[in-house]
């Protein structure tokens, strides 16, 4: 089974740049066509957050018209940019969406994969924290299928980067968080964004990471007094292969076309 991980899409209303340069619809109707010709084809794309710019409904809008075009099913994620109420209104065929009160979080049963889609968003805050409620809830939901390979999917990473203006709004008080996933060895990955890097990492014996956005990327600047800056970096999106057996392995996949695929051949020109 092949998964794919887009976030950080940051929908500007139709004809407006982010921060006056990128224009963030068009890298994502980019990604949607790259993900429709890959084979084999993915079974499902989850969208980790900020959505949307400003959480304008303008930007849902869009964002919902190039979603659309997508083969795959698609299934969101709210981060630190969204408004909940704006996604729910752009997406009402997404009946995950409707679930457990105001929080956007819900399972997705994918056939040998349970996706759990967490809500680690603070209204007008820009990290992520994980209340009792929510805490409560992913326990209790892990605890109801031990022995199906689970993945999370959420905006923001508990863990730290080294990018000293983004670790400060990551997910805050992660060691509550992680007390709740060791108690669940089912979960293999989870899978993050936020950070607009390609970053992977163990917490607790559980393979972590951070899909970049395809569109900018925060500057890869470890200096702490670095100032925060975005890049223009290649666009990529994250894959997941689950393999029969239950291992998960991460892959970036180059969003665009590239010269090749060209046959290896060996040294008395028979091919490999």
């Amino acid at each position: 089974m092949l998964i794919a991980q887009l976030t950080d899409t940051h929908i500007k209303p139709a004809g407006e740049a982010a921060y006056g340069k990128v224009d963030t619809a068009a890298f994502l109707r980019r990604a949607v066509a790259h993900l429709n010709d890959l084979r084999p084809a993915v079974a499902a794309v989850f969208v980790t957050g900020d959505l949307a710019d400003r959480g304008l409904d303008p930007e849902y809008a869009l964002l919902a018209e190039i979603l659309s075009d997508l083969a795959a099913p698609v299934y969101l994620a709210a981060g630190n940019h969204d408004r909940r109420a704006g996604i729910r209104a752009a997406f009402p065929g997404h009946d995950y969406l409707t679930g457990d009160g105001d929080f956007i979080h819900y399972v997705a049963d994918l056939g040998g994969l349970r996706a759990v889609v967490m809500d680690s968003s603070v209204s007008g805050k820009p990290y992520g924290q994980f209340c009792a409620a929510r805490l409560d809830w992913l326990d209790r939901t892990l605890a109801q299928a031990p022995d199906q390979l689970t993945m999370v999917f959420q905006h923001h990473p508990p863990f730290e980067t080294g990018i000293r203006h983004m670790d400060g709004q990551n997910l805050q008080e992660p060691e509550a968080y992680l007390a709740v996933l060791v108690r669940h060895p089912q979960v293999a990955h989870v899978a993050c964004g936020h950070v607009h890097r390609a970053s992977e990492t163990t917490l607790q014996g559980i393979a972590m990471s951070i899909a970049p956005s395809p569109a900018h990327a925060v500057t890869l600047d470890l200096d702490p007094n670095g100032p925060p800056s975005f890049t223009m970096e290649p666009p990529l999106l994250r894959l997941f292969h689950v393999a029969p057996g239950g291992a998960v392995v991460s892959h970036l996949s180059p969003i665009g076309r590239f010269d090749g695929p060209h046959p290896f051949f060996a040294e008395d020109g028979k091919m490999l």
